[in-house]
């Protein structure tokens, strides 16, 4: 496997160190160098050597594509639905009339109309790691498939300061293929993939989240406790679950880590900003899906800013067939308000922050929604094509990739594949596809990506 070497990324022009960059600074003007240019060049500095982050909101259920950002105002109206579209911000791009202040901003972020690859199944998997799994016609490798936090956790160890690289925010899912832990709808699991147990993600929600409360332990008795388990494990005679020490670490490092306890700590926002975010909306329990969380977004802003380099979150239930709560017109007024609000301020947020240029984004869900309403007044699966929301990272903002014929249910020019959107998330946290590999349990090496999938051009 390769690795990113640290030495060159400390290196500033012509092999030019951060320190004597900052010795030769510190000569001023007599060197030449006026004040100014010398901060210019130490923010240039600053940019080159900013950890590079990603954000995945999955979007649990397959969302419309339709209501979202591939209207087709010309298609009859059993395909086009109930709503209008909208001009956005960039000349000649329009969204769906229910997402104002994303169609405000859509200089922001870009949007790919034609992504094929998927699978019809309910499976969180597919988006986490851009393959189908658990069957036996999958052909997943010996261990399973990893996500693409656990790949950047084994490639890129742990973030900025020592901070723990990969996060999953998401809520603990009722339906289980929605839950980050490799589950399935049919076949065995494939969790924790191949990188193993020390890469999957720290869990914020759920059954782990009680780890995370001290129950009235001072440090003191909590570092007791730290050597009371060397002490085991230097007696221990019995053989070690892989990565049983890593969980261990983390579980400490998460306790009495400032800047993580900090940045899970939402109190220390001002109450503007949490405003700003909006509040949590439910979802119907039948979907079996997240609520509509802002504060999760705002929580993995905060978990950036302190380091982590993948925070993913799940947004939201998705699976409009109208056999659960309502029609697709009814579910879209409700819904897609809320999910317009949170996804536009978390990318304001970034970008007022000076965090946007160092963080990925992607909001996806695991198939499309068919071109025809059904009878009930819903859309079912469509693995056809979907639509993909990315911004940030270095990813240009404004751009419509793909395009879908006059009924929305077929790519007519441009097919993305989902690895060519891994391609693109891996390209951006510097990870280079064409050379590094990952050993699977059966011995063999593996790349990171199948057919030598490139990053989608269209989007830099």
């Amino acid at each position: 496997m390769s690795s990113r070497s640290s030495h060159a990324d400390n290196l500033f022009c012509n092999s030019l160190s951060r320190r004597h960059f900052l010795q030769l600074g510190s000569f001023g003007i007599a060197g030449g160098v006026s004040l100014s240019h010398r901060f210019e060049l130490e923010a240039k500095l600053a940019k080159k050597m900013s950890q590079q982050s990603v954000v995945m909101i999955y979007l649990p259920g397959g969302p419309t594509q339709f209501e979202t950002f591939d209207p087709k105002p010309n298609a009859p109206a059993e395909i086009r639905g109930s709503f209008s579209p909208s001009q956005s911000k960039v000349p000649g791009i329009q969204y769906c009339e229910l997402l104002p202040q994303l169609s405000a901003i859509a200089d922001k972020f870009s949007v790919i109309r034609t992504l094929v690859g998927m699978e019809n199944r309910h499976e969180s998997f597919q988006c986490y790691t851009g393959r189908p799994g658990g069957m036996t016609t999958d052909g997943e490798p010996a261990g399973g498939w990893p996500t693409l936090g656990s790949i950047v956790s084994k490639v890129l160890g742990p973030g900025k300061e020592g901070m723990i690289p990969y996060v999953d925010a998401a809520p603990k899912m009722s339906y289980g293929p929605y839950n980050n832990n490799g589950s399935h709808l049919q076949g065995n699991p494939s969790w924790p993939g191949f990188t193993g147990y020390k890469h999957v993600p720290f869990a914020l929600e759920g059954e782990v989240k009680s780890d995370l409360v001290l129950n009235g332990i001072d440090v003191s008795r909590l570092n007791d406790r730290r050597e009371l388990l060397q002490s085991f494990k230097d007696r221990q005679q019995y053989f070690e679950v892989d990565g049983s020490d890593n969980f261990q670490k983390q579980a400490f490092q998460m306790l009495t880590s400032g800047r993580f306890a900090e940045a899970m700590d939402l109190e220390k926002e001002p109450r503007s900003v949490r405003d700003r975010y909006g509040e949590l909306q439910k979802t119907d329990p039948s979907f079996g899906g997240a609520p509509q969380s802002p504060q999760q977004l705002l929580l993995a802003r905060r978990l950036i800013e302190a380091g982590v380099r993948c925070v993913t979150v799940a947004f939201g239930a998705w699976d409009w067939h109208a056999n659960r709560e309502g029609t697709i017109e009814y579910l879209s007024k409700r819904y897609l308000p809320v999910f317009d609000q949170a996804i536009a301020v978390f990318l304001q947020d970034l970008d007022e922050r000076g965090l946007l240029e160092h963080t990925t984004v992607v909001v996806w869900g695991e198939f499309g929604r068919t071109p025809r309403i059904n009878a009930k007044g819903g859309r079912d699966h469509w693995p056809g094509t979907q639509s993909v929301l990315l911004a940030g990272g270095g990813i240009q903002g404004g751009r419509i990739v793909g395009q879908t014929d006059q009924s929305g249910g077929v790519p007519i020019n441009r097919p993305v594949h989902v690895q060519e959107i891994f391609a693109t998330l891996f390209n951006n946290l510097g990870i280079n596809t064409q050379t590094t590999q990952i050993t699977d349990l059966s011995g063999r090496p593996r790349y990171l990506l199948d057919d030598n999938r490139q990053p989608v051009r269209e989007l830099y």
